[in-house]
């Protein structure tokens, strides 16, 4: 059997694929527990310094299997809580994974991979990708998706992307902040090369506290805990190994000894 993820190392970068080519890259229980893992895997590998989602074959993924959707409709509803919950943490775990990751998109990126691109930190997708939030066709909503789909479009975007389940162009991605670029088919490759080069010349600590620290200063209502804590942070990322050798290299003319 065909592994339904592929892990390619390319020096410190890891390129996780989807690889279910002939059903558009649809998620399933095994995809959702491969690319868990996978993730796992490399949030605790200090030798990845940046993770690529893409997807094999004609799309980035196509959202959920027919066949399993076909087994969970026919589950009770532990079984489809626990399957749920799987997604979620699949989800979360991309959303806080300490390392920059960034979404190839391609083709069709539907439910589940509308959350995937959600969940990245950096998203290019190509003219022709095509978008949609289709659960409510099915009498279903995108819940498990939902809180990184708002986080990313807006919740006025995500009523109408979640109500109508219309799908959208890559133009529209980009319009809404599902997608941060859109380049030609041919330049893909190297548009996420370019995100890549810049990643790698940042100091590692600090592109994956990034993440952390916006999602703290989004959430944080206390202004004065706000303060210490930002203060705390850049304090402490000042005195680091990281941050004494980024500072001395700047005052130095040269380049940090993390810099590839």
């Amino acid at each position: 059997m065909t592994h339904p993820l592929l892990n390619v190392r390319e020096g410190a970068v890891a390129r996780l694929r989807l690889n279910r080519p002939d059903l558009h890259n649809a998620f399933d229980a095994m995809v959702i527990a491969a690319l868990t893992g996978a993730l796992e895997a490399v949030a605790s590998d200090d030798s990845v310094r940046v993770v690529v989602l893409e997807g094999e074959g004609a799309s980035f993924s196509a959202g959920a299997d027919l066949n399993w959707m076909r087994g969970m409709a026919a589950a009770g509803e532990a079984e489809n809580r626990a399957d749920a919950l799987a997604l979620a943490r699949l989800m979360r775990t991309l959303d806080e994974l300490p390392k920059p990751t960034i979404a190839r998109v391609h083709g069709a990126a539907f439910g589940g991979g509308v959350g995937l691109v959600a969940c990245c930190d950096i998203a290019i997708a190509t003219p022709e990708a095509k978008f949609g939030l289709t659960e409510s066709k099915l009498g279903l909503l995108p819940a498990v998706i939902s809180p990184y789909v708002i986080e990313a479009i807006g919740s006025r975007q995500a009523r109408r992307w979640f109500a109508t389940a219309e799908i959208f162009a890559a133009d529209v991605a980009l319009q809404i902040g599902l997608v941060h670029q859109v380049v030609p088919a041919g330049e893909l490759d190297q548009a996420v090369q370019r995100q890549v080069d810049l990643l790698l010349k940042a100091g590692p600590v600090a592109s994956a506290t990034a993440k952390t620290l916006v999602r703290r200063v989004t959430g944080e209502r206390d202004r004065d805990r706000l303060d210490a804590d930002n203060a705390a942070l850049i304090a402490g990322l000042r005195v680091s190994s990281e941050g004494q050798e980024g500072l001395g290299a700047f005052l130095e003319k040269r380049k940090p000894r993390w810099a590839l």
